[in-house]
């Protein structure tokens, strides 16, 4: 495949968006635009991010280049653009922004057909599993004893929510601010790529996670900024269950594998990869290990759906370089801005060996 291009992950959500339409028709069930109730429609969302992306990678710099005389801000806002927002570019970015939207309302409307395809429940078995990993002991449990169920509750209930943003920011930094397009156009694909095999993963091994199928253990867990997500999503699942074709939201209840972990080990992954500078390398790894906790303490997931999880995000880095000409054991070369922007920037946007 062609280097520091979208070639692959088109072909792949076109594919994915196919198979989505092919289910939905054999199963008589509709595709919805998964955040239209929180975020608005697509047509309004995807410019919005557009603009955003821009502005977060314009506005710095300019304000960054004008320090020094900052009634040239105007004139220094349009050279940023000039330099920065050629058409090559910003074609890039619609492409791998469009190439993703697609992937990712495919994978939620698939997701939410899985209670139709496949009607049993693999819960059981991944408790089993659980058990065995840690000694007859539930995963869950032992990290109430161990933390608590207070502060810590608080806590990961954060972590775990504060994820629902961690992976947009990620795109953003890599469509946008950076214009390493080889390593750009491999993470993009990577995270695509994990959400096609996340999918596939869902209709082979069905599950709801141990807050659904053993209620009682989180009990005793107070009321956290996780708890009202807890409630819909059981009610999203629940309607499009019950009224299928008239329902009007997706469900998206499934346990294994992590796609928690797996976007997540793929972000690290790709930051080792990129050499990225050892403050975010380690950032990511803390934030890797809090999440695998707060998805099992919550009960999103159980222990074994995190190793899942872990295989499967390192699975998408290593397909993702195939198809866009990348090497697991060679890293993409570096490309500079023309004139040193803040370090805050530089420092996140270009890692030191992309």
């Amino acid at each position: 495949m062609e280097r520091g291009s979208f070639r692959f992950a088109v072909i792949l959500a076109l594919s994915f968006t196919a198979s989505a339409f092919i289910v939905a028709w054999v199963y008589d069930l509709p595709l919805r635009d998964p955040d239209d109730g929180i975020a608005g429609p697509a047509y309004v969302r995807l410019p919005l991010i557009v603009v955003a992306a821009l502005l977060a990678d314009i506005v710095p710099r300019a304000i960054w280049r004008a320090r020094r005389t900052p009634s040239a801000i105007g004139n220094q806002l349009g050279a940023v653009v000039t330099e920065r927002w050629t058409w090559p570019h910003l074609r890039f970015l619609l492409i791998g922004l469009g190439a993703w939207y697609l992937t990712y309302f495919s994978f939620r409307n698939l997701k939410s057909a899985v209670p139709f395809v496949n009607h049993d429940l693999w819960d059981t078995t991944l408790e089993r599993i659980d058990r065995v990993l840690w000694f007859g002991n539930d995963p869950a449990m032992v990290l109430h004893n161990l933390f608590g169920t207070g502060f810590a509750a608080h806590f990961f209930a954060w972590v775990y929510v504060i994820w629902l943003g961690f992976i947009p920011v990620t795109l953003a930094i890599a469509l946008a601010w950076t214009r390493a397009a080889r390593a750009s156009a491999w993470f993009v694909t990577a995270i695509a790529v994990d959400w096609v095999l996340g999918a596939i993963v869902y209709f082979m091994v069905p599950s709801l996670g141990p807050v659904y199928s053993r209620p009682e253990w989180f009990a005793n867990l107070p009321e956290t900024v996780n708890s009202p997500l807890v409630r819909q999503l059981m009610d999203d699942r629940l309607e499009v269950i019950h009224l299928g074709m008239n329902a009007d939201t997706v469900q998206t209840i499934a346990a294994f594998a992590s796609l928690h972990v797996g976007l997540t080990v793929s972000v690290v992954v790709m930051a080792e990869l990129l050499r990225f500078h050892t403050w975010i390398r380690a950032s990511l790894w803390t934030y890797l290990g809090l999440t695998i906790l707060a998805t099992i303490y919550l009960g999103w997931h159980f222990s074994v759906d995190a190793i899942g999880g872990a295989a499967l995000g390192f699975a998408g880095v290593a397909i993702a370089a195939w198809g866009t000409g990348n090497s697991m054991r060679r890293v993409p070369k570096k490309t500079r801005d023309t004139e040193p922007e803040p370090a805050a920037i530089e420092e996140i946007a270009t890692p030191p060996g992309a």
